[in-house]
């Protein structure tokens, strides 16, 4: 735009107005305006979309989102950005992954594409679904300022009945990666910031009531399905065909519950059992597949429908060495189809909420899950907006995969320090998880005291599952000391090893023997599989990491730019000697815990 247009109203000033984020910056799209989608016919807005970088946050500052189209031969006056001209890319998308010259951005940019829309019928309504933006979404209709969304990886929701029109609409997402302190996670973090609107974008039709959540679990000896519903409705059927179940449940202030005297088949990985469950209220209708399974800890021991309960597992994240962050059914079954062969039972979403469809595959698979948002590292545990970004990613979690009978631990951090202000802050998540979903465990990766070769996080006691980080052999040399944490520790509850492991260059590059070999890294699974035979308080462990994967921080002449822990390269192919050692650990394990 220009200095003297007039759709910045005084357009010089705006370039020197270091404030101009704030009328932007609302986070009301949050897990209030969530809708339920599951079973949905939506409209996918995926595919090309014009793009453009805006490193300086010109178009907020000059409110580019107000343009209107124009052919360039009309114009008057030059300007800096055409949202509806020029370079285009595919939605889901990572910019990295598009041009190098993109590979470092980390600020804003424009998403623009025309919707056509026909009348809305009276007594409808319109949802516009974002499956996941990295980091800060504003969400802009035919000039209008509708809402943002902070969490780069949990959906939003924005209702768009009034501001869709008939005919011809323009629809712009401006989306930012930039790292800050005050954002969860902060700046410094260890896996890559990819950036971009790299999930889904769909719109969704409704009826004036629409359906906002529904959470079907078991409680006690029965089932409880709580519905939530926003618009005039005052009951809500419930069925489950399987079950003979075909009841009415009040609304009250558009919440009720339905208590249900059945006695289901219990999910579990030997039989992962699913259940059609629909809902319906005030002509809209909603359906997933959802099992009932119960999990819990005595003690130091976990329990899965009442069995014990050992989690073979591994850790893995979300990341692809061609798509970055994005991910397809293809990918997502090929990273359960490695787990399989590794001998899993069980898989660490690690550090942020993975691609929904992870959960849904694990739940038809039958592979237990670690789910968690990215309270990573030294986050500004005493700033109020750090917490509330925190609270409202865990609560778009839980809301999201709280049907999951495959997600058994929320986890709420990972290594922070245990200052006093972190305390209160976790303590927090783990009181808000609980009031959410009272039906899962809860857990976080926790720091050791090394001077003391104890546990001493103060969180522990507020969690059900302690994770631990070790990576004796590696950053830790002495393996005794996993020993001596156990015997000074004595925990009272369960301890999953949450990471543990060693880089190994399997390409050209690699060292023959010593650190970043893959001969070295076998050693270090062998040796650690060895001590945690002797551990008899671990109830699980998930290594570092199934697959290579890109992250900044990692420049050395072995790793190039990526984290080289995987069992499995970057190439989700190659297979490194350690995948055989913890593979054959799996199996002898498996045999131990089930017994022919």
């Amino acid at each position: 735009m220009l200095e003297r247009s007039d759709l910045a109203d005084n357009a010089l000033q705006c370039l020197h107005d270091e404030d101009y984020d704030r009328p932007y910056n609302l986070q009301n799209l949050n897990a209030e305006t969530l809708i339920f989608t599951k079973g949905r016919d939506g409209v996918s807005l995926d595919g090309d979309w014009n793009f453009c970088v805006d490193l300086l946050d010109t178009g907020l500052r000059q409110k580019w989102f107000a343009m209107l189209p124009q052919v360039p031969e009309d114009r008057i006056e030059p300007w800096d950005y055409d949202p509806y001209q020029g370079e285009t890319v595919p939605v889901p998308s990572c910019w990295q992954m598009l041009k190098e010259k993109w590979y470092f951005f980390e600020g804003s940019a424009w998403y623009t594409r025309a919707l056509d829309m026909e009348p809305l019928a009276a007594g409808r309504r319109r949802f516009l679904r974002v499956g996941a933006a990295q980091y800060d979404c504003k969400v802009f209709i035919n000039g209008q300022f509708l809402g943002n969304h902070y969490g780069g990886s949990t959906p939003f929701c924005v209702e768009v009945t009034e501001a869709l029109q008939p005919g011809r609409n323009w629809l712009m997402l401006c989306v930012n990666n930039t790292r800050t302190l005050d954002r969860v996670p902060m700046r410094n973090t260890d896996w890559f910031n990819y950036g971009g609107v790299y999930r889904e974008v769909t719109l969704y039709e409704t009826p004036a009531t629409v359906i906002k959540g529904v959470f079907a679990r078991l409680d006690g000896e029965r089932i409880a399905i709580d519905v939530e519903t926003d618009g005039p409705a005052s009951v809500a059927r419930i069925r489950l065909p399987e079950l003979g179940i075909d009841e009415e449940v009040l609304l009250d202030k558009g919440k009720g519950r339905a208590d249900l005297a059945v006695q289901p088949v219990l999910w579990s990985p030997q039989n992962p059992k699913l259940y059609k469950l629909s809902v319906g209220a005030g002509g809209d209708t909603v359906c997933d597949k959802v099992g009932f399974r119960r999990i819990e800890r005595r003690g130091t021991d976990l329990f899965l429908n009442g069995e014990p309960l050992f989690l073979r597992g591994i850790s893995v994240h979300e990341d692809d060495e061609i798509k970055g962050k994005c991910t397809c059914e293809e990918d997502l079954r090929q990273r359960f189809a490695d787990a399989r062969e590794l001998g899993c039972n069980f898989l660490r979403l690690a550090h942020y909420p993975h691609h929904e469809r992870a959960a849904e595959i694990a739940d038809e698979l039958g592979f237990l899950l670690w789910e968690e948002i990215p309270v990573y590292w030294a986050i500004d545990f005493a700033n109020p907006a750090t917490r509330k970004d925190a609270e409202n990613q865990l609560r778009e979690l839980i809301r999201r995969d709280r049907n999951r009978a495959s997600v058994i631990i929320w986890s709420v951090g990972n290594e922070n320090p245990d200052t006093d202000a972190r305390l209160d802050f976790m303590r927090g998540l783990t009181e808000l998880a609980r009031a959410e979903d009272p039906t899962r465990l809860l857990s976080a990766a926790c720091l050791v005291n090394h001077a003391k070769l104890k546990i001493e996080d103060r969180l522990a006691a507020h969690i059900d599952i302690i994770g631990l980080n070790e990576y004796y052999g590696w950053y830790e040399e002495n393996f005794e000391e996993l020993i001596e944490i156990g015997r000074n520790s004595n925990p009272d509850r369960p301890v999953v090893i949450s990471e543990t492991g060693a880089d190994g260059d399997h390409t050209r590059h690699g060292p023959e023997k010593g650190l970043f070999s893959i001969g070295y890294q076998r050693q270090v699974y062998e040796k650690q599989i060895d001590t945690l035979r002797r551990l008899s308080y671990i109830r699980g462990i998930s290594p570092w990491i199934l697959y290579d994967f890109r992250v900044e921080r990692r420049q050395n002449v072995f790793q190039r730019g990526f984290n080289r822990k995987g069992l499995i390269a970057a190439d989700k192919k190659t297979r490194k000697p350690a995948f055989e050692v913890l593979r054959a650990f799996y199996e002898a394990k498996k045999g131990e815990d089930e017994p022919a």
